[in-house]
């Protein structure tokens, strides 16, 4: 159900991460919690984000849930077309990356989840 080759959080983002770079999602246990998207608020490329802080929010028809970074680095790229339809996120929430960041420190990834951990907590 999750994909292999991507890492998780704790607070159910994704990361997949190439060529130095990671392309951030929700996963689909929290498109599923917070139901309907209806809004999308990314930040600009160029800034700068550690890992942990917000990166963005979520807007459902639920609630209003902060997106935090599950790496460090800079928005290099914006997920343009997502911004245009969020509901995207609820129908292809694995394929629906919201950022990429250039990573500043990619051993990071390694204290993420791998998607056999993650399934174990979203379960």
């Amino acid at each position: 159900m999750y994909p292999q080759d991507f890492k998780y959080t704790k607070d159910h983002e994704w990361v997949q991460v190439t060529s130095g770079e990671g392309r951030i999602g929700i996963t689909d246990y929290a498109q599923k919690q917070l139901g309907d998207i209806v809004y999308l608020d990314l930040p600009e490329p160029g800034k700068v984000v550690k890992q942990g802080q917000v990166l963005g929010t979520v807007e459902s028809v639920k609630a209003v849930s902060e997106i935090f970074s599950p790496v460090s680095g800079e928005v290099v790229r914006v997920n343009k077309a997502l911004a245009d339809k969020p509901e995207q996120v609820n129908t292809a929430p694995h394929e629906s990356w919201m950022v990429t960041l250039k990573l500043s420190n990619p051993s990071e990834v390694n204290t993420l989840l791998d998607a056999a951990q993650y399934a174990e907590l979203a379960k």
